[in-house]
């Protein structure tokens, strides 16, 4: 068994964004004429994509929503996303994230995206960032209604990198996802796959009881471990 793909998350493991995301999601709740609660945002949305976690906070409140008008809030919501991130001189990726990723590369690699949030944001800041180049593979919340723990997304990652790179012959088990929440690593060990937990957006030690590794940055992330224990077939906790 060898590592031939990692696949990341995106809000809050490569963009340093859940602020903004929590406030623009409390903009649309006052819209709705309602009052955000403390702790509302980071119980029900942090790790989920906007379209599960709105409608499980409108929900909470009574309110239900047609599909349609959801999608109303979602594409409001990334608008003013992008409008805010236009105004910043820099894209507030993660530190040592460029540095991983050309390592990646050199080590031939294949690299990818799953996440809930919309394409048209990963393409907005990738491009931004001048990081677009490095990933080949994108599972967005455009094109799936289940969100994070479910494990459907990053199987259908690994299908579409069969179909787009079949000499690869990839398996989840020779995937390796990086996630900030424990939806996202939830997720990943349920298709298979093992995980990082990036402790960017939860506390190291809660992020530790459920990933495979656990780091504080992408640079202590050593990659020649990762392929020697990948290639001794090892499934199991590395701290």
């Amino acid at each position: 068994m060898s590592l031939k793909a990692i696949l990341f998350d995106f809000n809050g493991t490569i963009i340093h964004d859940e602020r903004l995301h929590k406030k623009l999601v409390y903009q649309i709740m006052l819209s709705e004429n309602l009052r955000p609660l403390s702790g509302e945002y980071r119980n029900i949305c942090l790790g989920k994509s906007d379209r599960i976690g709105l409608r499980e906070l409108l929900l909470r409140r009574g309110r239900v929503v047609s599909d349609e008008y959801l999608e109303g809030l979602i594409r409001k919501k990334s608008l003013a996303y992008q409008q805010r991130l236009k105004k910043l001189q820099n894209i507030p990726i993660y530190p040592g994230i460029r540095e991983f990723l050309q390592q990646l590369q050199e080590a031939n690699i294949l690299m990818g995206i799953v996440t809930g949030a919309l394409r048209s944001d990963v393409d907005f800041v990738l491009e931004k960032a001048e990081i677009r180049e490095y990933f080949s593979i994108f599972v967005t919340g455009d094109e799936i209604n289940t969100s994070k723990p479910d494990p459907y997304g990053y199987l259908l990652a690994v299908e579409r990198i069969n179909r787009n790179f079949p000499l690869l012959e990839v398996e989840p088990k020779n995937c390796l996802a990086i996630e900030d929440s424990p939806a996202g690593i939830e997720a990943a060990k349920q298709a298979g796959m093992q995980a990082i937990g990036i402790a960017h957006s939860y506390p190291f030690h809660m992020i530790q009881r459920l990933a495979n590794w656990t780091v504080d940055y992408f640079r202590e992330i050593e990659l020649e471990r990762l392929q020697q224990f990948f290639a001794l077939g090892k499934e199991t906790v590395l701290q």
